[in-house]
């Protein structure tokens, strides 16, 4: 019996992200419908970028795919990365914005965590890219690697090892669980100049923001909800050192920023154009959240969002009401829209079969 209802929620799960993925981007229409006991609503979308001809839309994945070569993979994933979090609770954020940012350029292939690119050192990579390097977790993978490879040398993909850690890191925070389809191989080239150029900065308006999700065939909705998870971790002061004290070069700060948070913003993040390089804010943070639910809708309700980029949620129609219906129930819509998005996530652009390479180091491409 438990079998059976293990098999229907990967099968409710699985099948609406894979026949979304099957279609066209750019050129579908979806109706989006909310209901809760004081209000209802319907919301239109449509997809209006091009699509993407590169899109390996991760058809040849499997669900358990190592079954055969490498039966104890995701177990010797779990149990790495849940020794890891009781020791790091932190390490939980850090693994999904990891995931994020390498599924987001050229898809989920692990390019994110080379060393050399394309076996040269003197080409700049991933890691490099501003928007990355505030990233941690690099080691924590090297870690669930290493102890991979022990048991199956050569078998699991970096690519595989950063989507399992990723949906077991939610799960530890408290999120919900997701199925995860296994297959991926890793590239053997990283991707400087679009992940500089392509990354959702924290300063991006709503505008900018939809576009960049759209063109990775995300509409508005499961945009809205991938950003939810930062409902978790913290924020380096200094992705919102502009918006606190020098707004779009005003030398003010935000003015939608309500006066009393920015004043609590304030406290936490000084000016660090008055403190000196020994007391520089980049080590400093605020708190988003410590748990898995909507508090991340419910303060940008209130125009409380951290950044400037999740205020701007509340800045369109479309994304407002989105917000305030995640914002409105127990969290199950969140939750469930969440999983499945993820799950969409990591599809992303993925190499398969005699695509790519295995990598015995993650951030270090195997030479022939």
């Amino acid at each position: 019996m438990r079998s059976c209802i293990s098999l229907w929620i990967v099968v409710a799960l699985v099948v609406p992200v894979l026949l979304s993925l099957r279609s066209p981007r750019g050129e579908t229409q979806t109706t989006l419908s909310f209901s809760d006991s004081s209000s209802s609503f319907s919301v239109n979308l449509a997809n209006s970028f091009p699509f993407n001809q590169r899109i390996r839309d991760g058809s040849n994945l499997q669900y358990d795919f190592y079954r055969d070569t490498c039966p104890q993979a995701e177990t010797i994933v779990r149990s790495a990365l849940t020794r890891i979090y009781f020791d790091h609770r932190d390490v939980a954020p850090a693994l999904l914005r990891l995931f994020f940012h390498d599924c987001f350029i050229q898809g989920c292939d692990a390019s994110l965590l080379l060393d050399e690119n394309n076996g040269d050192r003197n080409r700049s990579v991933e890691k490099q890219a501003v928007p990355n390097q505030t990233l941690r977790g690099f080691d924590k993978i090297d870690l669930i690697k290493s102890e991979v490879e022990q048991a199956c040398p050569g078998v699991v993909s970096c690519a595989d090892i950063i989507a399992l850690a990723a949906r077991d890191s939610v799960l530890l925070a408290g999120g919900p669980f997701y199925p995860v389809l296994t297959g991926r191989r890793d590239s053997h080239q990283s991707f400087y100049e679009e992940a500089t150029d392509q990354i959702p900065r924290p300063d991006d308006n709503v505008t900018r923001t939809l576009h960049l999700f759209n063109l990775r065939g995300f509409n508005a909705r499961e945009t809205v909800s991938l950003l939810g998870g930062h409902n978790i971790g913290k924020i380096g002061c200094d992705f919102i050192q502009q918006r606190l004290y020098n707004f779009q070069g005003t030398g003010q700060a935000d003015p939608s920023i309500p006066l009393d948070f920015l004043g609590q913003m304030r406290q936490n993040c000084p000016d660090s154009r008055n403190m000196s390089s020994s007391s520089s804010t980049l080590s400093s943070s605020v708190s988003s959240g410590a748990a898995f639910d909507t508090h991340y809708y419910q303060s940008l309700l209130r125009g409380r969002g951290l950044l400037f980029a999740d205020q701007q949620l509340m800045a369109a129609e479309k994304t407002a009401r989105l917000v305030s219906a995640y914002a409105s129930d127990d969290g199950s819509t969140f939750r469930m829209d969440f999983a499945r998005v993820m799950l969409k996530m990591s599809n992303l652009d993925v190499l398969t079969g005699q695509q790519g390479q295995v990598r015995l180091n993650c951030s270090l491409p195997v030479t022939s």
